[in-house]
């Protein structure tokens, strides 16, 4: 669905030191098409950038990048018509109602049916009793809504979220976090730049991590195991020299950390290992109370990954 190759983004000499900035460098990355894509980044990394190269709103400055099945730059037009955009502070009309807004969008798209896919976005995002009203006198959150809906008129198999909950309220957040579930459902691909580690988390199949070259791309999961592999929490009533020694004879044991009661062991393949680990203890007497996985959070990974390039550039 997404294909780059190289693609790099540098802005021309402002100001008085006439410094050449580059934003986005050597960018090779690929999205398969109906996963949740999630892009990371410190403000400033090129996040927004690459999407407004991906959506064909300004040129490379090098490198290729193929959207939808359309090459970027000969076939722009066609890459515009097959994506949706929701950007960081979408305009709408503050003078014009919720109807007369999208309406206005839908017939720029081409849409076919407009009433019809104004009624259908409208009620999907809650907003039907809302119609009638002036957008400027809508929240955050309603006008966050109304600008989803108005990237999706079209109903273009690629969307592009940029902070796609940012500012919004417990509720509001989640109404558009579960409409991203249910989009994934109908096999779109979504590319979602977002600050919320957490959202990130639970809502994307694989995320990149951008600081103007690309760090990383892969599952949650597999990034968590990269850089920490996986460990258990193995809470004993009392944890003694014994237990800890015959922990660390296992062949398949990396790591064992002893605090408050309880070892925290990074192994080898848990789901095999774990049964062993457990006999292992018991034979040496041990009283077990409860084995846990140990979860890193993403944000450690993202700050970690972020902190190594940070690192790699002063080398």
């Amino acid at each position: 669905m997404i294909r780059t190759l190289g693609l790099t983004k540098r802005f021309p000499p402002t100001g008085r030191k006439g410094i050449e900035i580059t934003a986005v460098e050597d960018l090779a990355l690929e999205v398969k098409q109906g996963e949740v894509f999630g892009f990371l980044g410190p403000n400033g990394a090129g996040k927004t950038t690459t999407v407004r190269m991906l959506c064909a709103l300004i040129a490379p400055t090098g490198g290729e990048a193929w959207i939808a099945g359309h090459k970027l730059g000969p076939e722009n037009g066609a890459i515009r018509a097959k994506v949706g955009i929701l950007t960081e502070t979408p305009g709408l009309y503050d003078r014009l109602d919720a109807v007369t807004n999208l309406s206005f969008f839908a017939r720029l798209y081409g849409v076919g049916d407009v009433q019809g896919q104004v009624a259908k976005y409208l009620h999907m995002l809650g907003l039907w009793d809302q119609r009638a009203e002036l957008v400027g006198a809508f929240s955050k959150g309603m006008r966050q809504k109304l600008a989803i809906a108005r990237a999706l008129l079209h109903e273009p198999p690629l969307l592009f979220l940029d902070e796609p909950t940012s500012g919004l309220d417990p509720e509001a957040a989640h109404l558009v976090r579960d409409f991203i579930e249910a989009l994934r459902g109908e096999g779109r691909t979504i590319f979602m730049c977002t600050h919320n580690l957490d959202e990130a988390d639970r809502l994307c199949d694989r995320i990149g991590v951008i600081k103007r070259r690309l760090i990383r791309v892969d599952t949650p999961a597999q990034l968590r195991a990269s850089l920490y592999g996986r460990g258990v929490l193995v809470r004993l009533r009392a944890v003694a020299p014994e237990h800890v020694a015959v922990v660390q004879a296992l062949p398949f044991v990396r790591e064992v950390r002893q605090a408050d009661g309880s070892l925290t062991i990074q192994l080898d393949d848990p789901e095999a290992n774990n049964p062993r680990l457990t006999r292992a203890l018991v034979s040496a007497g041990a009283d077990i109370q409860f084995i846990e996985e140990v979860e890193h959070s993403l944000e450690s990974v993202y700050f970690d990954l972020i902190a190594q390039t940070g690192e790699e550039a002063a080398t």
